[in-house]
């Protein structure tokens, strides 16, 4: 199931697996949408994001979910998107 809305922002589209049900695809569209309006808030703000405290919870999270302790680089990304995404390089 593809859905597009656009809720002050550009033209988004999601693509929601098609096995989905409603309220799975509902919550995708909720993380996606809150994700989406806190980039936008720090932009309007012209900030970076702060990854000094942030990389602390952020290996906490890894700690908890994957059972084990990492050493989150100075150097990865800001965004938890993309920080999610190399955690098996950390």
């Amino acid at each position: 199931m593809a859905t597009s809305r656009s809720e002050g922002f550009a033209d988004v589209n999601l693509d929601v697996p098609p096995d989905a049900t409603d309220e799975e695809a509902a919550a995708i569209a909720a993380a996606i949408s809150a994700h989406l309006r806190a980039q936008e808030a720090a932009a309007a703000e012209g900030e970076e994001p702060d990854w000094e405290g942030g990389r602390w919870r952020f290996a906490g999270k890894i700690s908890q979910l994957q059972n084990r302790d990492v050493r989150v680089p100075r150097g990865a990304p800001t965004d938890p998107w993309a920080a999610a995404g190399r955690t098996t390089r950390f």
